[in-house]
C-alpha cells in the first residue's frame, strides 16, 4: 500500500486509504456481484477532480495471484485478458491502483454471450432527479410482476437509478436486449410527459432515460457497492422497493461509503437475490405494457 494519505475526493477529504479501507470492509457484499466476472475499471490516480481512463486489460504488472480470463470483447477490441476479482486481496489492489469505479460483465466468464440479468440503467434529465426515476422503476417493476417476475432496484450512486431483473438460466444478449427495448418504448408510449428511450440529449429533459443499451455483451454496469467518481465518495447501493416508493427527496437516495458499510452490517445485502433467483423471460411482453 503506497499514498494512503493522498486526498482522491477533495469536497470531502476522503483519502486513498479511505477508499481501500472502504472495500476491504464491503469485500463479503460486493465480492458476490464481482466474482467470475470479466472486469473493467475506472481509474482515478489523482482523484475524482484528476484525469481519469477505462482499463478493460488487467494490468500486466499485476501480482501473479490476481485471476484474469480471456475474453472476447467485440469486433474492435478483439480478445482482451480482463481481471476478475473474486477476493479481497484482489480487490484490496484494485483499491490501491485508485480503481474507484468497477464496472463487471452481465455475464460470466464461462458463457459470456448468456447475460444473468436483464438490467435497466434510468438516468435523469435535469431537473428530473433520482426521485423520478423512482416512478419510473415501480413502473417497471410492476410490469414484471405482472409477468411473475421479481425484479431489484439499487442506486447508480450518481444521479439515477437501476432495475435489475435477475435471470440466471438460459438466455442470450439476443434475447434480452430487444426485451429491455421493448420494455423502454412501452413505458415511453404510455408515459410521454416521463419516460424517454432515446438517447437524443435534447429529448430528456425532465424526463427519464430508461436506457436499455446495456444488455449487450460489450457493455458492463456499475457493480452494486462500486464507489463511484463523485464529490462525495457515495456508492452504487441496493435498496428496498420500500425506500423506492417513499422518496421524496433526492438526498434520501444518496449513499456515502460510510452510510453504504453501516447499511449493510446492519441489514444485509438485499440485492444478494440477483445472484441466485432463477426467472425466464416470456416470449413476448405482456402485463398492460404491449
Amino acid at each position: 500500500m503506497t499514498n494512503l494519505d493522498k486526498v482522491l475526493y477533495p469536497e470531502v477529504g476522503f483519502s486513498k486509504g479511505e477508499v481501500i479501507d472502504y472495500y476491504a470492509r464491503i469485500a463479503p457484499a460486493i465480492l458476490p456481484h464481482l466474482a467470475d466476472r470479466a472486469l473493467t475499471v475506472t481509474r482515478w490516480p489523482d482523484g475524482v477532480d484528476g484525469k481519469h481512463f477505462f482499463e478493460k486489460r488487467c494490468p500486466s504488472h499485476r501480482p501473479e495471484w490476481v485471476r484474469t480470463e480471456v475474453v472476447w470483447a467485440g469486433n474492435r477490441a478483439g480478445e482482451i485478458e480482463f481481471c476478475v476479482c473474486g477476493d479481497r486481496p484482489t480487490l484490496i489492489w484494485l483499491a490501491q491502483l485508485a480503481a474507484l469505479e468497477l464496472h463487471p460483465s452481465l455475464s460470466l466468464v464461462e458463457d459470456v454471450d448468456r447475460p444473468t440479468v436483464l438490467a435497466f440503467d434510468l438516468d435523469p434529465g435535469e431537473p428530473a432527479t433520482i426521485v423520478e426515476c423512482c416512478r419510473v422503476a415501480l413502473m417497471i417493476r410492476g410490469l414484471f410482476a405482472a409477468l411473475g417476475l421479481e425484479s431489484f432496484p439499487k442506486t447508480s450512486g450518481s444521479k439515477g437509478l437501476q432495475v435489475y431483473v435477475p435471470l440466471n438460466s438460459a438466455t442470450t444478449y439476443a434475447t434480452t436486449k430487444p426485451f429491455a427495448r421493448a420494455v423502454a418504448q412501452a413505458l415511453e408510449r404510455q408515459h410521454p410527459d416521463l419516460v424517454v428511450s432515446r438517447m437524443t440529449k435534447q429529448l430528456r429533459r425532465g424526463k427519464v432515460l430508461v436506457d436499455w443499451s446495456q444488455n449487450t455483451a460489450s457493455k458492463t454496469t456499475i457493480a452494486a457497492y462500486s464507489l463511484r467518481a463523485r464529490p462525495r465518495a457515495t456508492a452504487s447501493t441496493p435498496l428496498r422497493w420500500e425506500e423506492v416508493e417513499s422518496a421524496r427527496d433526492p438526498l434520501e437516495l444518496s449513499f456515502t461509503a460510510a452510510d453504504v458499510v453501516a447499511r449493510y452490517e446492519g441489514d444485509g445485502d438485499p440485492f444478494a437475490p440477483v445472484l441466485r433467483l432463477e426467472q425466464a423471460l416470456p416470449q413476448t411482453l405482456s402485463g398492460g405494457a404491449a
